[in-house]
């Protein structure tokens, strides 16, 4: 039960239980293969600084927001460890820049007013972000592969 909900607040997955692991070198082909056209984010390998191996990266100007998600490949274990980071630039008082980490899937939306037909104005949503259009797809590359998708809060 525990385990459950830890599994839940961290947004780890594990694969099937008959699912064969690629390799290690096939999980990062596969990874890296999200990038293209239409792709809100893109998946690099990682710089020596960012304790990583593979890094997916979305900035999200039109709401402030950028997401980093790092993570390092454990062939041993057949697991993917996942730091998931955003930043945010809040127009409140409070402060320039907020950050956070670890699994939290947010939508992001702006607002805006129109005229329906008969002339009354009424609130319509002109911009959405989902964290999950880049988080989802990376879980699944993973564990479609035969590894676990292990979220961690601080070290990979």
């Amino acid at each position: 039960m525990m385990g459950d909900l830890w599994r839940k607040l961290t947004g780890t997955e594990r694969p099937a239980g008959d699912a064969v692991p690629l390799t290690a070198g096939e999980v990062r082909a596969a990874l890296l293969a999200l990038n293209g056209p239409g792709v809100p984010y893109s998946v690099r390998n990682a710089s020596p600084g960012e304790k990583a191996d593979l890094v997916a990266e979305c900035s999200i100007s039109r709401v402030g927001v950028r997401l980093r998600t790092r993570m390092r490949l454990i062939p041993d274990r057949h697991e993917v460890r996942v730091l998931h980071e955003r930043w945010e630039n809040r127009s409140s008082g409070q402060a320039d820049r907020q950050y956070g980490r670890g699994h939290a899937p947010t939508v992001y939306r702006q607002w805006g007013t129109q005229q329906d037909p008969e002339g009354r104005t009424q609130r319509v949503e002109v911009f959405r972000f989902d964290t999950r259009e880049m988080t989802d797809p990376l879980r699944d590359a993973v564990v479609g592969a035969g590894w676990t998708w292990r979220g961690v809060l601080f070290k990979l």
